[in-house]
């Protein structure tokens, strides 16, 4: 896969800087250095050493990616949200992990789906790369760059926080404001390897809220993630004593819905191969509409 930029600066750069200026990593030119694939300039293969001056065209060359053969495909469904040469997002339905659970025969999660879907379509490289997660019983969007550059972006975003994710979720009973921040740190339940719990001493974890709709025994609330720890989310509203309506491991276990009512509706995130924002936008899945009478 070729990667091509226009040099429009009168200070000549080496080759090397270059590719950094456009966002290559150390790691990406190795890549194209040992394992097969290439650098060049105006189309002729050159060494990260070598000048680049204006008006030049620069690339980087990947060499394909090979599937791996430990991860089964699965020939279950994917409904693609958004999909480019160099993302794929997916809306996930509750219920279907992102990634396959270890020591599994078959599974049957995203990761199993995507690599059939690439298998299927023939693409270049058939690598199953997984930027963003959603718990199993959380529906949603959830980003897989399709190649390794494109996975080097989105970390590096991620990183940064600036990818940007907005939820729907149900809580139970009534909140007293209409708009707030939770800033409390989050640690693993030390009686827990899965559980999470605010605690001192935890990592650093803040979430946004604004309250839209409300009922006598649960509100509806969009939340955006500052920070992006596990079950942030289910644990700070837990931590508000208005735990998410159907989330049986924080406490609220009900008929109401059958799973956490937590939906990742909208995400965004900038993509340097189209030099743009990225904003992708899932529907309500059916049990939310139910609950909410929306038809």
């Amino acid at each position: 896969m070729q990667f091509t930029w226009q040099y429009n600066h009168q200070t000549p750069r080496k080759l090397r800087s270059a590719l950094k200026m456009s966002g290559v990593t150390s790691t990406l030119m190795k890549v194209a250095i040992y394992h097969g694939g290439k650098m060049l300039i105006n189309g002729q293969e050159k060494w990260a050493v070598d000048m680049v001056h204006n008006g030049d065209s620069y690339s980087l060359v990947l060499p394909p990616e090979m599937a791996n053969d430990q991860v089964d495909e699965s020939t279950a469904p994917i409904n693609i949200a958004y999909e480019d040469r160099d993302f794929l997002v997916l809306n996930k339905p509750a219920g279907v992990a992102t990634v396959p659970a270890h020591n599994v025969t078959m599974a049957d999660s995203l990761v199993n789906r995507v690599k059939y879907y690439y298998h299927h379509q023939g693409y270049e490289n058939q690598v199953t790369h997984v930027a963003t997660r959603l718990d199993k019983d959380t529906s949603g969007l959830v980003i897989f760059p399709k190649h390794r550059f494109a996975h080097a972006v989105l970390d590096r975003q991620l990183k940064r926080h600036e990818v940007k994710k907005n939820y729907l979720a149900l809580v139970s009973g009534q909140l007293r404001t209409a708009h707030g921040y939770v800033d409390a740190p989050i640690r693993r339940n030390p009686e827990s390897f899965v559980k999470r719990e605010v605690a001192p001493g935890g990592k650093a974890s803040v979430t946004e809220y604004w309250l839209k709709e409300q009922r006598p025994n649960w509100s509806l609330v969009k939340i955006r993630l500052h920070t992006g720890r596990t079950h942030q989310i289910r644990v700070h509203f837990t931590f508000l004593h208005h735990p998410l309506i159907g989330d049986a491991m924080y406490g609220r276990s009900t008929d109401l819905i059958g799973r956490q009512a937590l939906h990742c509706y909208w995400i965004q995130f900038y993509s340097p191969f189209k030099e743009k924002l990225i904003t992708v936008e899932a529907p309500l899945p059916a049990d939310f509409r139910q609950v909410l009478h929306i038809k």
